[in-house]
């Protein structure tokens, strides 16, 4: 297992302005779209992991089907309420894809499919995605929602020290992409725009333990979200949280940037929490 130790004491001060200075430009307000509450389509990296996915929420009332349409006019998704949800109605919707390799990792099975950023982009094509949904009288709703291809860079140089997360902004989509593999795209207009151009509207930063499955400590997850454009990126995980777990637990974080119509990046580091021995290598 990674250790990352660095020496972080000075930042205190400076993390607590950054997390309280976030609180009115943090991106967790709904977003009205037409007559559903709120509509979303996404593109969602892990570029630790190397994989790449579709995400998509909708928030309408009372429905009983619900279908999106991508720009050229396919029919990527239909949902239909039956029985007692039929009675009971649809509301909000979230789903993602699958999310392949779209790298050739040594780790991958054979039978593992590849989907290379590339190839994801044609598959998926940037524009208006429009929702609809209809409800027990035939009531329509309808709403539009862009897919764009700004895709933030990788968070990078994460780090954790005792209580402390920090990390940097990045150049490159991680084992997805290198910095020159996307800059070639760019001048081939498969890219808008490079990453590393793509603004932060906010950063987040998840970290919970990992432990085997049943253990009720697994299922606490501390998360916070702070501004993009934050001076110091870093972030302070509270005594209370981290006073659940014994010492020496094998644990995870992770920092994601959001940005380009909520399209998200994220980096991943396997921790120890409350190191005093230190966590046995994976």
């Amino acid at each position: 297992m990674k250790r990352l130790t660095p020496k972080l004491t000075d930042l205190a001060i400076a993390i607590t302005a950054v997390i309280l200075g976030a609180g009115s430009t943090v991106a967790t307000a709904i977003e009205p779209c037409g007559d559903f509450g709120e509509c979303k389509a996404l593109i969602e990296i892990n570029s630790s992991d190397g994989d790449i996915g579709f995400h998509f929420l909708m928030d309408g009332d009372d429905l009983n089907s619900a279908r999106i349409h991508d720009p050229d006019g396919n029919k990527v998704f239909e949902d239909q309420a039956k029985g007692p949800l039929k009675e009971q109605k649809l509301t909000e919707t979230f789903a993602e894809s699958a999310e392949p390799l779209c790298w050739d990792s040594p780790d991958a099975e054979e039978d593992d499919e590849i989907v290379t950023l590339e190839e994801f982009l044609d598959r998926w094509t940037a524009g208006t995605y429009v929702f609809t949904g209809s409800g027990d009288e035939g009531e329509k709703s309808e709403g539009e929602t862009e897919l764009t291809y700004e895709l933030p860079a990788a968070p990078t140089d994460l780090g954790f020290d005792d209580s402390i997360v920090t990390w940097s902004a990045g150049s490159d989509l991680g084992n997805c992409a290198s910095y020159a593999e996307l800059a070639a795209m760019v001048a081939e207009d498969a890219l808008p725009v490079h990453p590393v151009d793509v603004a932060v509207d906010s950063w987040e930063i998840v970290l919970e333990p990992d432990l085997d499955d049943g253990d009720p400590l697994g299922k606490l997850k501390f998360s916070v979200r702070v501004a993009g454009d934050a001076e110091t990126l870093a972030v302070s995980v509270p005594a209370e949280f981290l006073a659940n777990f014994e010492d020496d637990t094998p644990g995870k974080f992770e920092v994601g940037a959001l940005g380009g119509e909520d399209n998200a990046t994220f980096t991943e580091e396997f921790i120890c929490i409350n190191e005093v021995e230190g966590c046995e290598d994976d």
